[in-house]
């Protein structure tokens, strides 16, 4: 909650900075300005594993902007959006500004149709899959929206030779794991040298060991709830038998246990032609590649069609520049495992989405600039 609230400090702070322009004009009879003006009406429609950060990071920018809102949160987590509706009532936001649409699994297409083709509509702002996001994409072309799209990832993780193998072990960790692996910036592909291969797994495997636990998050001692659903769980096994049956090994986990919960797993001997390094996973399975060079871990790296965020550990300055500069992603971890902020830009590229939230430029996302000429002037 402190993370969702957050987001609204922010942008109720940079709400005052959204600066305009007086530009030199060319001509002594006339002035240039340009001004930001709010795009209108925005369709926000949120994934369920951040039920509220998810809608306060573009609701802020949005409200932030002067754009009124319709949030569609996710059917399997409407109630942090109905409480925010709330919050927001009894924080004397007006009635219009900000609306909460919750609706059902089978509505959820008709309802998204509506959000994204209503010509009242100016702006829609989408989290979730890539696949998604391409169809909220065409809907929206139809009327010309504003669209921001923050889709699917598959990030690297990398363990360079010259590594602090303690502290990437500590940024793998926190990476992979939180959330049980449910956020579209956990690392999904870990690649890791040759020198230090060994040293990392068995310190990974033991740390896996000492620092996660199973169980209900109601018990102060659970670090690892369940999937969101069967269907996330079954996706994770399918992904370690395709690579079990590919010449992967088991060292940690592997199993399914009750319901949607899934052991966490380690997997080495994986390869990038395996289930689990092309699709992600979106659950505790940690698939570890052993490369020889830095070329070759940045063609894995980059071989995929989506670039959200990618991790590296090195303590080569050089190779530090080299890297961060050739990953195609939108976020670099550079010996750290935790991005997310307000302060900093979100976003990705290729088919990560279009667009960025977070940061002085999250609010652009939701306004205009206005080229006004004031003409007819005496010299």
């Amino acid at each position: 909650m402190a993370y969702s609230a957050s987001f609204l400090e922010w942008f109720s702070e940079e709400a005052r900075r959204v600066y305009g322009d007086i530009v030199p004009p060319p001509a002594n009879d006339r002035r240039i300005l340009l001004l930001k003006q709010p795009v209108g009406v925005a369709s926000i429609i949120t994934p369920w594993n951040f039920p509220s950060a998810m809608i306060t990071r573009k609701v802020g920018a949005a409200l932030a902007a002067g754009c009124t809102v319709v949030v569609k949160p996710a059917e399997d987590t409407p109630l942090s959006a109905l409480a925010l509706a709330k919050l927001a009532e009894q924080a004397g936001i007006p009635p219009g500004v900000v609306n909460v649409v919750p609706c059902s699994r089978e509505k959820t297409p008709s309802v998204g149709q509506v959000l994204c083709t209503d010509p009242l509509v100016a702006k829609i702002s989408f989290t979730g899959s890539t696949a998604t996001g391409k169809v909220l994409l065409r809907m929206a072309a139809d009327t010309v929206k504003r669209v921001s799209m923050e889709l699917g990832g598959n990030a690297p993780f990398i363990v360079f030779d010259s590594a602090d193998v303690d502290s990437a072990v500590g940024g793998a960790m926190a990476s992979k794991f939180r959330n049980s692996g449910q956020t579209c910036v956990c690392s999904n592909r870990f690649l890791v040298q040759s020198g230090i291969y060994d040293r990392f797994v068995d310190k990974l495997g033991r740390a896996m060991d000492t620092e996660l636990r199973l169980g209900h998050g109601s018990d102060p001692n659970t670090t690892q709830g369940p999937l969101i659903n069967t269907r996330a769980a079954e996706k994770v096994l399918h992904q370690i038998s395709d690579a079990v049956s590919h010449g992967a090994k088991v060292l940690k986990g592997g199993n399914r246990l009750d319901g949607s919960f899934m052991e966490p797993t380690l997997l080495t001997d994986v390869t990038a032609d395996m289930l689990c390094t092309k699709e992600e996973t979106f659950g505790p399975l940690v698939p570890v590649i052993r490369f020889e060079t830095e070329e070759e871990a940045l063609a894995v790296a980059n071989a995929a069609n989506v670039g959200l965020a990618g991790y590296f550990y090195s303590q080569d300055v050089g190779q530090i520049w080299r890297v961060a500069e050739a990953l195609e992603v939108g976020m670099v971890g550079v010996n750290e495992g935790l991005l997310s902020t307000p302060e900093a830009t979100f976003g990705g590229v290729k088919q990560s989405g279009l667009g960025r939230e977070g940061s002085k430029y999250g609010i652009d996302e939701y306004l205009e600039v206005k080229y006004m000429c004031y003409g007819g002037l005496k010299p």
